[in-house]
């Protein structure tokens, strides 16, 4: 069994053939899959993809991209948490590669979460690009405020930035990133993670890995992703399913493994 840790299932590009999306990756032996809250309008979208399938679940939070027009304070974040469907916080964190939002505003969004994160004990999914230093020092001062779990999605960073997060006891999430030509530091990570600190995404309708690179991304091309890892890492594509379920239960510990499966 395979865990897509995210994805967006209430995006155009897979809600017209959800139906066939959902299949697709069951049948590529995706038993799990966390569908994500980026901005207030689409919380309600999210709520009720997982709400009509017992093996989805979702998050709610605020996108960087969304900061300067979408917010919430800590409070409100904790409130929409209650839903037993919402496993997780975010996805948010700090994207100063596109800039569509002020980066006071991003961190300040990225913060609240952090605090409604420690209130509630949910993990908080963590977006960070060309922002390795403001994004491990907000994470090691909210950290310092008291405990807080959470992991960074799409793993694009650098090796050092990684070895920050895990220092604070975050998971790495790759996605098919891990598969593309240039991405050789990234597979050097992808070799030194930490096994019971992995995880593995589609990111989808985004980064399709290779070999469907260009095409529209979606949760049954994990398993390209999974077993690229397996292969960086010298095991079988059994051990790194068995590796990346165990860890995606752990983490997010709201979630119920399907029944039968070894990780419940």
């Amino acid at each position: 069994m395979l865990v897509d840790s995210h994805c967006h299932l209430d995006f155009d590009a897979l809600a017209g053939d959800r139906d066939g999306v959902l299949a697709r990756a069951r049948a590529a032996g995706v038993g799990a899959m966390l569908t994500i809250g980026t901005h207030r309008a689409n919380h309600q979208a999210v709520r009720e993809i997982a709400e009509s399938q017992p093996d989805i679940w979702c998050s709610v939070g605020i996108h960087p991209h969304e900061a300067d027009t979408d917010s919430l304070r800590a409070d409100e974040i904790v409130a929409l948490t209650k839903h037993p469907k919402v496993v997780a916080i975010g996805e948010t964190g700090l994207d100063f590669y596109y800039d569509h939002s002020d980066r006071t505003r991003q961190a300040e969004s990225f913060r609240a979460h952090c605090v409604a994160g420690r209130e509630t004990g949910l993990p908080v999914i963590v977006h960070t690009r060309n922002a390795d230093a403001d994004t491990a020092a907000i994470l090691r001062e909210e950290s310092g405020a008291g405990a807080l779990k959470g992991v960074i999605h799409c793993f694009s960073a650098t090796r050092d930035f990684a070895t920050a997060a895990l220092d604070l006891g975050f998971y790495i999430s790759l996605s098919g990133i891990v598969t593309f030509k240039n991405a050789t530091d990234i597979r050097e990570t992808a070799k030194s993670v930490p096994a019971d600190r992995l995880l593995v995404e589609t990111d989808a309708p985004y980064l399709a890995p290779v070999p469907k690179r260009g095409k529209t991304n979606e949760p049954a091309y994990v398993a390209y992703t999974a077993a690229a890892v397996a292969a960086l890492r010298g095991i079988d594509d059994a051990e790194l399913a068995a590796i990346t379920t165990a860890n995606f239960f752990r983490l997010f510990d709201r979630a119920t493994p399907p029944v039968g499966n070894p990780t419940g």
